[in-house]
């Protein structure tokens, strides 16, 4: 392959049905259900159960739409991108400064969600703090500070990159779930215990008539919103026409079932008020699932609940962040919004502009508004944005027939018709009982439509169509495996190809280099074509290395939100049959033992591992090969035949015995190094040592001073769950001062072996 080739440009799906899921469920479960409770219930009485479930059904009208549209067009922007594709004028622009702001406006409830249950701790555990402060400040003044305090926190964070991985996201929303789990099992312990007094909380059903159902249907309707930011990052999903679908079902149904058992719990558990339980929960507002918990729960209720209310108004408002920056971002690239706010900054690598003029709008709401106003503004967006995604699933199937639909509306058109229907009429009730919400969203839309039709409209029509991403091809329409080199650094490029290009001329492998373009979650993975040719200059350097010393060779720049997730992405799309890496030798934090990147591959390669660490650029004509038998030592003995070869090793084959070792345990030890020395070619010069120490990678440490290279598999059984291929390889690694080579065989199911050996 000549030097001009370029490289590909391919896109890490790094999000499994798994974290889909949760990506939904954590949105969804985050402070709506805190929050809302309390005002549902004084608003509707027991029936604020039947309001609930009722947003559930209209919610899951929507949710069909959402999985059509994000399956069959997989793109960054969820609703906004859908209803564009549909209507390419206003309307399009509309959905998007709608969605925009309902985004905005969710992160305010969340931040004084958040400032609320802040406060609720002090109140339970240091009253008089609490008492003095609210004292001298009144009841406002507190709440209004915390407000602001963590609006800028997460604004700056996510104006800094920094964001909750995927894997502590996960966690987050397990948590989450566990402590209203717990809430859920000590109310249905006590409504069992005493069933007729939970029969009498629940008596007379309905003690504001069926209006206060729609009302709270309309004030609640919010805490059903976050389904769809599974769309929104539609374009990051592995197989999105089956995993989209799926995700936004679970989802929807996790949820809604521990909405209604939460809401049975809090009004049918409580039984030491006077007066109607609904009451004593609509006075309380967006704490009474605390009070609910003070009643029923154990001493350590009441901390469970706030702790729990805090992660999650904590989680939601970093996601919300997230989503209504990325909405503003796509429309600003879209011509649609200032092209600043499409600007991303050149060290971070985040839409600052976007982010900071979200955060000022965030602010503005959390810090003006009331929470029911808040609230309702929230959700009456969320209806008119939502009957627009309802309309876009019929215009699209009128405009674009020709578009693959793996997953399709149900009774089309009958469930886009009465989605539109119901959102609207959710949407308009909404003024009888709050007039605020319809004039501020009403001001917004007018205000965004002017500016639209003055001076974005023409800008928009210059707009190039926006990269789809496709989901990557299947295994098995790969043609062969590949010996796989991902590199980061200059300076080992050549040093990684010597070692892999005879491995994997020895297998009869492909060669692949690939360079991974990290950007952060503030950005949709394919903003990352904009940092691609900082990679390139690492793949020409080999190209051009390979096509001296005539290798054929492939290369890749993969784009991901994290660099591990983007090797192995190349990994399994390539399917690679070994994977070679460096590694610098050392890692910065007690948490991690060769670094974040390095930990993760090694840990969830889908291939025999190689991992280098290069002590410094020359000749490896000495090798010390330590052995104690085992699939790993095995393979490194395999390599070594090719590599011994390659470099004109001459290879060591040594074990460590303690000082003053007996006779048994030396003929031990030469028995362990001629079971290892069975698996090298003839041809190999060999030569055998006991290394005598205190301790095994203390000897063998001291013993690669002598050599150029140690080469040295993973440990058959790891000493603690925290050690990644063992301790002594581990310790040998890290401190030898010669370059090591540390081998893994891949341990993976039996299909996968299969697969690979019939490949």
């Amino acid at each position: 392959m000549t030097n001009e080739t370029p490289s590909r440009t391919t896109f890490a799906r790094d999000l499994g049905l798994f974290d889909a899921t949760m990506i939904g469920v954590g949105a969804m479960i985050g402070a709506g259900i805190f929050v809302l409770t309390g005002i549902a219930a004084g608003e509707s009485g027991p029936a604020s159960i039947l309001a609930f479930a009722l947003n559930g059904a209209v919610t899951l009208l929507t949710a069909f739409a959402y999985a059509e549209l994000a399956s069959t067009i997989p793109r960054a922007g969820g609703g906004y991108s859908f209803v564009r594709e549909a209507f390419p004028g206003a309307l399009g622009f509309t959905a998007g400064w709608m969605l925009w702001f309902a985004y905005t406006v969710a992160c305010s409830l969340y931040a004084l969600g958040f400032a609320g249950y802040f406060w609720e701790f002090f109140h339970k555990y240091v009253p008089g703090l609490t008492g003095g402060l609210f004292g001298i400040l009144g009841t406002s003044v507190p709440i209004l500070i915390v407000t602001l305090l963590v609006g800028l926190i997460f604004i700056r964070l996510n104006i800094r990159g920094a964001e909750v991985t995927g894997q502590a996201e996960n966690a987050l929303t397990l948590a989450k779930l566990a402590v209203l789990g717990i809430f859920v099992f000590y109310g249905l312990k006590r409504v069992f215990a005493a069933p007729a007094v939970a029969a009498d909380n629940f008596t007379p059903f309905f003690p504001l008539g069926g209006g206060g159902v729609l009302v709270a249907m309309g004030l609640t309707f919010i805490a059903f919103e976050g389904y769809d930011l599974i769309a929104t990052v539609a374009e990051e999903i592995k197989e999105p026409e089956k995993n989209i679908p799926r995700a936004t079902f679970i989802a929807l149904a996790i949820t809604v079932t521990m909405y209604l058992l939460i809401l049975f719990v809090s009004l049918g558990a409580v039984s030491s008020v006077e007066g109607p339980t609904w009451q004593f929960l609509g006075a309380y507002k967006e704490t009474a699932i605390v009070r609910a918990a003070e009643d029923f729960m154990p001493a350590f209720g009441v901390g469970v609940i706030v702790f729990g209310g805090l992660l999650s108004t904590m989680s939601a408002l970093n996601a919300t962040v997230l989503a209504s920056s990325r909405v503003a971002f796509s429309m600003a690239r879209d011509n649609l919004l200032p092209r600043e706010m499409s600007k991303i900054h050149p060290e971070r690598r985040t839409p600052r502009m976007a982010i900071i003029v979200t955060g000022v709008i965030l602010l503005g709401m959390a810090l003006t508004l009331p929470i029911e106003a808040v609230g309702s503004a929230a959700s009456l967006i969320f209806l008119l944005t939502f009957a627009l995604v309802n309309l876009a699933v019929i215009a699209l199937r009128r405009k674009a027939p020709e578009l693959e639909r793996v997953y399709r509306v149900p009774f089309y058109p009958l469930t886009p018709i009465l989605g539109i229907s119901l959102n609207v009429f959710l949407a308009l009730y909404q003024f009888k009982f709050q007039p605020l919400a319809w004039y501020v969203t009403a001001g917004w839309i007018i205000f965004g439509l002017l500016i639209y039709f003055g001076y974005f409209e023409k800008l928009a029509a210059d707009v190039e169509p926006q990269v789809l991403i496709p989901s990557q091809r299947p295994l098995e329409e790969r043609p062969d495996y590949c010996v796989l080199v991902p590199l980061h650094n200059p300076d080992h490029v050549r040093t990684l190809l010597d070692f892999a290009s005879p491995i994997a001329r020895a297998r009869g492998r492909r060669l692949v280099a690939v360079a991974v373009t990290v950007v952060p979650r503030q950005l949709p993975v394919h903003e990352g074509l904009r940092f691609t040719h900082h990679r390139e200059p690492l793949l020409r350097e080999a190209r051009e290395y390979a096509a001296e010393h005539d290798i054929e060779i492939e290369t890749d720049i993969v784009v991901a939100h994290h660099a591990h997730h983007g090797i192995l992405e190349a990994a399994e799309r390539h399917r690679a049959d070994v994977l070679l890496m460096g590694w610098k030798g050392y890692t910065d934090t007690r948490e991690r033992i060769f670094g974040e990147v390095a930990d993760q591959v090694i840990r969830h390669a889908p291939c025999d591992l190689m991992l280098l660490k290069i002590a410094e650029e020359g000749e490896f004509r000495r090798c010390l090969f330590p052995t104690a038998g085992g699939p790993h030592a095995q393979l490194a003995a395999e390599f070594l035949n090719v590599l011994g070869k390659a470099f004109e090793m001459e290879v060591t084959a040594s074990y460590v015995v303690p000082p003053g070792a007996s006779e048994d345990q030396r003929s031990e030890a030469e028995r362990w190094i001629e079971k290892t020395l069975v698996h090298f070619d003839e041809t190999l010069p060999l030569e055998k040592r006991l290394i005598e120490a205190e301790s095994v990678a203390g000897g063998l440490a001291l013993a690669s001073r002598d050599s150029d290279l140690v080469v040295i598999g993973a440990a058959k059984e790891p000493l603690f769950r925290k050690m990644l291929v063992g301790e002594i390889p581990e310790k040998v690694a890290r401190h030898s001062p010669a370059s090591v080579l540390l081998v893994k065989r891949y341990e993976g199911t039996v299909k996968s072996l299969f697969k690979r050996l019939m490949g």
